[in-house]
């Protein structure tokens, strides 16, 4: 049981520092690989054709913006 509570003390005194750390330097935590874009890949899938979700969501937001401009065009004011 007590190598669970010195554990448990040793990632409380770990993050706390951390979190000394970023009160002064004013610093996030950031990877050091730079992430995708240091690959060279612009996005997470790099498919020639969108997927069938993103089709139907873009599908969605246009008939949105039609109803919206029609909504707007009869609008009153």
């Amino acid at each position: 049981m007590s190598t669970f509570i010195l554990a448990f003390v040793f990632f409380v005194v770990v993050v706390a520092a951390m979190s000394v750390g970023y009160w002064l330097q004013k610093k996030t935590i950031s990877g050091s690989c730079g992430g995708l874009g240091a690959l060279g890949i612009a996005k997470a899938c790099d498919c020639p054709e969108p997927c069938d979700r993103k089709k139907a969501r873009v599908e969605r937001e246009q008939q949105r913006q039609e109803k919206l401009k029609e909504w707007q065009s009869k609008q009153i004011l």
